[in-house]
């Protein structure tokens, strides 16, 4: 889970109502998110994949490689979350070098659980 202190005053805060969906598999990806306040879950078809609340982080793949979304992302509750373009992404993980490493925890933890989501060969 991200350290979320340094985005609760965020000015770049968006505010979400409940149900309302972020963004769409396939949607082209600028931003990373992290929450603030609230519940996001991400989704692929009726598969729910992760469920979020302050300081967890979704939209960082598409972000990062610059393709499609990879899953729907949906406010559960009402909820606030930082938006990261690529450019403050870049700027935070120069500056902030904590925040590249959560970053790749979170990547790898959630490969980590598709690969045990699979079945055994």
């Amino acid at each position: 889970m991200i350290s979320i202190d340094i985005f609760r005053r965020d000015s770049r805060l968006q505010s979400f109502r409940a149900n309302e969906t972020i963004f769409e598999r396939g949607d082209v990806g600028t931003t990373l998110y992290v929450v603030t306040e609230g519940e996001i879950v991400l989704t692929a078809g009726d598969v729910v994949l992760e469920r979020l609340g302050p300081g967890g982080m979704f939209g960082e793949m598409a972000l990062i490689e610059h393709k499609a979304r990879s899953a729907t992302a949906r406010a559960v509750t009402d909820a606030k979350a930082a938006a990261i373009d690529q450019k403050r992404f870049l700027y935070l993980v120069g500056n902030t070098p904590y925040f590249a490493i959560e970053v790749m925890q979170v990547m790898a933890a959630r490969l980590r659980r598709m690969d045990e989501a699979q079945p055994s060969h």
